[in-house]
C-alpha cells in the first residue's frame, strides 16, 4: 500500500503549523490519499460527521485541552474507522495497511480503533488524553 506524499505533507502541517483540526485519509485503488481536510476553527462534531457510517476511514485529529494544572495541551490522535456495516474486504484491506500508514506519520500520541460513533465519543477522547 503507497501513501500519497500529500497525506505526509499535511500530516506535518497539522503537526507543526496547527492549520488544521483534522484530516481524513480513504484508501483509494492501492494507495492512502486525503480525504478532507478541517480548519482549525472546526470542531469534534465536525470531524465526526465527516466520517461516512458505512465505509472505513483513517483519521487524525488534533486534540486541544486543559489539564486540572490548567496547562493548555494537545494531543494528535490516530483514529481507524472501521464500522460494523462497511464490507468485510474494505474492513480487511484497512486494518492490514493501518500499521504501515500510521510510521509514516511521525508523531501520533493516541491510537484509537472505532467500529461505531460511540467507541470515538468526545468523552473518550478526552479521557484517552489526560
Amino acid at each position: 500500500m503507497a501513501v500519497e506524499d500529500e497525506c505526509k505533507l499535511k500530516f506535518l502541517e497539522l503537526k507543526s503549523k496547527r492549520n488544521y483540526r483534522f484530516i481524513i485519509f480513504r484508501i483509494d485503488g492501492q494507495q492512502v490519499v486525503v480525504e478532507k481536510l478541517g480548519s482549525p476553527e472546526e470542531s469534534y462534531d465536525d470531524f465526526s460527521n465527516s466520517l461516512p457510517a458505512n465505509e472505513c476511514r483513517y483519521a487524525v485529529f488534533d486534540f486541544d485541552f486543559t489539564t486540572a494544572e490548567n496547562c493548555q495541551k494537545s494531543k494528535i490522535f490516530f483514529i481507524a474507522w472501521s464500522p460494523d456495516s462497511s464490507r468485510v474486504r474494505m474492513k480487511m484491506v484497512y486494518a492490514s495497511s493501518k500499521d504501515r500508514f500510521k510510521r509514516e506519520l511521525d508523531g501520533i500520541q493516541v491510537e484509537l480503533q472505532a467500529t461505531d460513533p460511540s467507541e470515538m465519543s468526545f468523552d473518550i477522547i478526552k479521557s484517552r488524553a489526560l
